[in-house]
């Protein structure tokens, strides 16, 4: 699928360290959208990850999907309902384990300006995270896969890194 026939309100998600924030950022440059990071809405900036209160993210969840025109990358199934209400197309990445742990891994050693980041935050290896991208990245992953058998958008799968690859290039998009 070209990513043309997305829309102008796409959805990503996929797991941790799958490249989410990038594509978001590839798409928005490329076709002029606004690109809203979720987890950047989900935490307080100039923080280690501090969740902020749950009905501020919803209220800024939920502001930023009535936007015109924008690319979001993030899961957060709790708020996932409204947002595919909103949106035009949908794309669910869905990388190896093994690849979201070392993506993870390089991004909190070497991601300086990493896409998606927190304002101010830091970005370093914890051990919540590992486990959560070793064992509930598995369950996600059957769930998510499920789940896009349902969605009546657009949507495209992609499965591998390769994949991924081959959609930046097909739509000529730039990391």
């Amino acid at each position: 699928m070209m990513l043309d026939e997305l829309g102008t309100r796409i959805v990503i998600m996929g797991p941790s360290g799958s490249g989410k924030s990038t594509l978001a950022v590839a798409i928005a440059r490329a076709r002029g959208l606004d690109v809203i990071h979720l987890d950047q809405l989900s935490h307080l900036p100039q923080t280690d990850w501090a969740l902020r209160p749950t009905d501020e993210f919803t209220a800024l969840h939920d502001a930023a999907i009535m936007k015109a025109c924008w690319v979001m990358d993030g899961n957060y199934s709790r708020l996932l309902p409204q947002r595919l209400d909103r949106a035009t197309g949908f794309i669910l990445l869905d990388v190896a384990t093994v690849t979201s742990l070392y993506r993870y891994i390089w991004r909190c050693w070497f991601g300086r300006d990493r896409r998606g980041a927190l304002e101010g935050g830091r970005e370093s290896v914890k051990w919540d995270m590992i486990r959560h991208i070793s064992v509930a990245t598995r369950a996600n992953r059957s769930r998510y896969r499920e789940m896009i058998d349902r969605i009546g958008l657009p949507k495209v799968l992609m499965a591998s890194h390769g994949a991924l690859g081959a959609f930046y290039r097909a739509n000529g998009l730039r990391r």
